[in-house]
């Protein structure tokens, strides 16, 4: 099946003209590309979170494919909902689902449910492909949504993934969809993303969902960014680098309730 795209027009541009012109502004054509092995990027509308997301795609030699994890925000489909195959659609193209890397992700992964109901509204994923559609055309993705994940759940997932990029032997990346906290000030984002980051750079999956937890850090996709720093150590990643950290205050000039965007490579 072919998905609609769902938030075309209210988290970016509805027309092929206006979203290239916009995701246009946040692309650095001279950035210095190197290889990567996951990334954690954000998924807020684009004017907030473009600047933070493009500045990530741009310091990245590209894959054939990524495998997009996200965090379920609508509720709907099962607790780890993989759609295996089919095509994505945005007004700027229409991306095709990796059926090969999807499938043994599904086989490595018993937990992992087929499954598109999850998949027909959420955000998480969909932002990401103003971004892959303009530096490529030729892209796949593997689309994953998780709706809650124990430490166990996301280190099976993440290793299952990493065994599924070894089986197929060609390049893929995976990529962690989050935005950071919500709805605090602008110094207690800061305070509290710092910490979550920290965990991040450190390559720490478990340091990562603990604190989260106990700093009630309101960070929507710490559960897939957990299963990605897992499959990122299983591919034998080595070190990480805050590319780009910013809050929904730079652009709304409201510092009492903002929202925080990390982007992060890990190599």
């Amino acid at each position: 099946m072919r998905r609609s795209p769902a938030v075309a027009g209210q988290f970016y541009h509805a027309t092929a003209s206006k979203l290239t012109q916009q995701v246009e502004q946040y692309i650095n054509r001279n950035a210095q590309k190197e290889k990567a092995i996951a990334l954690i990027v954000p998924h807020a509308g684009l004017i907030y979170s473009g600047p933070v997301a493009g500045a990530v795609y741009s310091s990245i030699e590209f894959p054939e494919t990524f495998v997009f994890i996200g965090p379920n925000h609508t509720g709907l489909g099962a607790q780890i909902s993989l759609m295996e195959s089919g095509e994505w659609e945005i007004p700027t193209g229409v991306i095709r689902i990796d059926e090969k890397v999807s499938h043994k992700i599904a086989m490595n992964v018993p937990m992992v449910t087929k499954d598109v109901q999850a998949h027909l509204f959420e955000h998480s994923l969909e932002v990401q492909l103003p971004f892959i559609t303009y530096l490529s055309k030729e892209i796949k993705i593997v689309p994953i949504v998780i709706l809650s994940a124990s430490v166990k759940e996301c280190r099976m997932l993440g290793e299952g993934i990493a065994k599924a990029v070894r089986d197929v032997g060609y390049p893929v990346i995976i990529a962690a969809s989050s935005d950071m906290s919500h709805y605090v000030s602008d110094e207690v984002a800061k305070k509290k993303d710092g910490k979550a980051i920290d965990r991040i750079l450190s390559l720490d999956p478990e340091g990562l969902y603990e604190i989260v937890v106990k700093e009630r850090i309101s960070m929507c996709g710490y559960i897939p960014a957990t299963a990605v720093l897992f499959t990122a150590k299983a591919l034998g990643a080595q070190s990480a680098k805050l590319v780009k950290y910013s809050t929904s205050a730079e652009v709304s000039g409201d510092y009492e309730h903002v929202v925080g965007y990390a982007g992060i490579v890990l190599r």
